[in-house]
């Protein structure tokens, strides 16, 4: 069995089978790119670029990069559990083939978030547009499973916005670049802290369980621990398994009041529209508008709300009028005075907590 909070020495396909079926609860993976660099590549003054030339990284063929990627991916859907959620990333090299592998296995794919780097390595060549971005494809178990995914903490993150799917994080530099005493990069893909910082936030809770089957330099595991989460980490190179235990033993858990996050909205007790209506906070008669104020709907006694010839609830009436199927009545409508007007859901958060706080 192996234990929560460790790295292994090994082959990650081996010690994959070790783990229990349905037993991760978020599974990152940073496998070998596949780059198929052949020349040195030199900066314009005669430098050499640090490349990846590792052996870990060739493979003589395609299909032997898709088979290699079956076994790791196949092995990766049996230990998630049914509401677990994974995590690539790659690069054009080899993204479009793991998308390809992940939809046979039956995986979801839910979002591609791009990973823009706001520093990246220059083209030296000048013959291809700059590497500026990465991509990461984050995919539940199945279609129908109900993964975990911090919006409203995302949306805080994000000052009140909702987060997007094009990320802007510079790539590791300065300090935070692990180098040997010859200045040489230790690790030649180290991710930086951020990145997975925001992917463990959005989609991970306090006593997780993640697994990174290349771990590299430990970058998941030491933002796992950060944030109480577990991890489990493989790793084939043993110098790169002393960086990351190094850096764990430098690394400390942040406090409990610091990590537990506010609820998102589907966990807080329900506050269905009509209460509101009822306690008077938004009385009948009231006028609710969009955001440019196009539209305008009149409360009814009853919670409904009537603009024209429709009437329904604060969903219907939102979907209807914009000729959508769905819409969600309290991040469209806004309750407007004489000098400002404001988002429904923020007026129901303000109830909520008053509620809560009397109870």
């Amino acid at each position: 069995m192996i234990k929560k909070n460790s790295i292994l020495h090994g082959d990650s396909l081996e010690l994959l089978k070790q783990i229990p079926d349905k037993s991760i609860d978020l599974v990152f993976a940073d496998p070998p790119y596949n780059l198929q660099l052949k020349d040195t590549l030199y900066r314009p003054d005669q430098t050499t670029v640090e490349a990846v030339t590792n052996d870990w990284d060739k493979f003589d063929t395609y299909q032997a990069y898709d088979n290699f990627s079956l076994l790791w991916l196949k092995e990766s859907k049996r230990v998630l559990r049914d509401g677990g959620t994974l995590w690539v990333i790659g690069s054009y090299h080899n993204i479009l083939r793991l998308g390809t592998s992940i939809q046979n296995l039956g995986f979801w794919i839910l979002n591609d978030i791009i990973w823009h780097k706001t520093n990246p390595m220059p083209n030296f060549r000048g013959t291809r547009f700059t590497n500026a971005h990465e991509t990461l494809l984050w995919c539940a178990t199945a279609r129908k499973a109900k993964y975990t995914f911090n919006y409203q903490n995302l949306k805080e993150l994000n000052e009140g916005k909702q987060m997007r799917s094009d990320w802007h994080i510079p790539i590791c530099a300065g300090k935070e670049r692990l180098r040997e005493s010859n200045n040489q990069r230790s690790h030649p893909t180290q991710k930086p802290e951020a990145l997975l910082y925001r992917i463990l936030v959005s989609s991970t809770n306090k006593g997780d369980t993640v697994l990174d089957p290349f771990l590299g330099s430990g970058t998941t595991a030491v933002m796992a621990k950060k944030l109480q989460r577990n991890f489990i980490g493989f790793e084939q190179d043993k110098e790169y398994i002393k960086l990351a235990k190094k850096r764990l033993k430098q690394t400390k858990v942040l406090a409990d009041e610091v990590v537990t996050m506010a609820k998102s909205r589907k966990d807080l007790p329900k506050v269905p529209f009509g209460e509101l209506v009822e306690q008077g906070i938004i009385p009948p008669g009231a006028v609710l508008t969009d955001k440019k104020e196009k539209f305008k709907a009149t409360v009814s006694i009853d919670g409904s709300l009537k603009i024209k010839d429709i009437s329904g609830s604060i969903h219907q009436v939102g979907a209807k009028i914009q000729g959508l199927p769905s819409c969600n009545g309290w991040d469209f409508w806004h309750v407007k005075d004489k000098s400002s007007s404001k988002l429904l859901d923020d007026i129901r958060g303000d109830y909520r907590r008053r509620k809560i706080s009397l109870n």
